[in-house]
């Protein structure tokens, strides 16, 4: 609803409101981090695909991340280029409910995938002569399959509850994209029992995945201090520490951003957040698996050199 009781038909993304410079800067900025994002996932996906030594499990789950990150950081960053472009910009309530239902799909998804990468790395230190019987291709399907499931019902819920509330004070968002806090800023009805609503289902999907993760590397934990060579419990750690990485830097976001309440919360604040898991770490994502681990490192080698060989020979 709008302020003379009609149905709001669009939304005002205020964006950052900064000086046309600095806009212009971080546009230039935030455009090369999207293209780095782009190029470096797909890049992944490629070189998976690509090499036969990746076709295993743990790299099938990391292809899905990779996808996921380009999914995920292009719901958002083209808005956020276009607000810096325009300072602020007119989005219409049916592009913003879609928008805001596939920004909570995608990043559900990947807390769950987190999840099961880390499952995929339990079984494989824990019980390396099943691994393969355990992680067929049925199940890993499965398994992703049931990550996009949760979600799908995590992104149904939160954004019908969201969407369900009535927007009377205003119909300017004080952000760069539709997210869950502006939105409550412009509500004119009751919320707490739709917050409440929206707050079990995000604490449950996180509380989950979490939950499997810790559990997880606590067996791995216990597996490698049982390894008697310094050596061998090194490169059997190494397997685990880019995911570690990830998953660290994907869930310090998330539950700073939407689980520490609203105790000294800023809108500024929330918005420096915002573009540190919706624009960085999806491009940080597959710098991390490059550069800490030796299977991409060689795959990428491999792939260089058919690349000079190829060019050579059309010489």
């Amino acid at each position: 609803m709008a302020d003379n009781g009609t149905r709001l038909t669009e939304f005002i993304l205020m964006g950052f409101q900064l000086q046309a410079e600095l806009r212009l800067g971080l546009f230039f900025m935030f455009l090369s981090f999207y293209l780095i994002t782009i190029v470096g996932n797909l890049g992944m996906i490629m070189l998976i695909q690509s090499d036969p030594q990746l076709h295993t499990p743990m790299y099938f789950f990391l292809s899905h991340l990779s996808f996921l990150d380009i999914c995920y950081s292009s719901v958002i960053v083209p808005q956020l280029l276009e607000t810096l472009g325009n300072n602020e910009v007119v989005f219409t309530y049916e592009r913003c409910v879609t928008q805001f239902f596939f920004f909570t799909f995608y990043g559900s998804t990947e807390c769950f995938l987190l999840a099961v990468m880390a499952y995929d790395r339990y079984v494989a230190i824990c019980n390396p002569l099943l691994y393969a019987m355990a992680m067929t291709p049925q199940t890993r399907l499965g398994l992703v399959a049931l990550a996009y499931s949760g979600a799908m019902v995590n992104g149904v819920v939160r954004s019908g509850c969201t969407f369900s509330i009535s927007f009377c004070k205003s119909n300017q968002v004080d952000f760069f994209f539709c997210d869950l806090p502006p939105l409550l800023n412009l509500a004119c009805s009751e919320t707490k029992l739709r917050e409440q609503v929206i707050f079990l289902f995000a604490f449950l999907v996180i509380i989950t995945s979490v939950s499997v993760i810790l559990v997880s590397y606590l067996f791995i934990i216990w597996a490698i201090r049982k390894i008697r060579t310094a050596g061998a419990k090194a490169k059997t750690f190494s397997t685990c520490a880019s995911h570690m990485i990830v998953v660290a830097l994907f869930f310090g976001t998330l539950i700073f951003m939407y689980l520490k309440g609203n105790i000294g919360k800023s809108l500024w604040e929330d918005k420096i957040v915002s573009v540190f898991y919706t624009v960085v770490i999806p491009m940080l994502n597959p710098m991390i698996y490059s550069l800490r681990n030796k299977e991409v490192k060689e795959a990428l080698k491999k792939a260089f050199k058919r690349i000079t060989t190829s060019q050579e020979s059309s010489i």
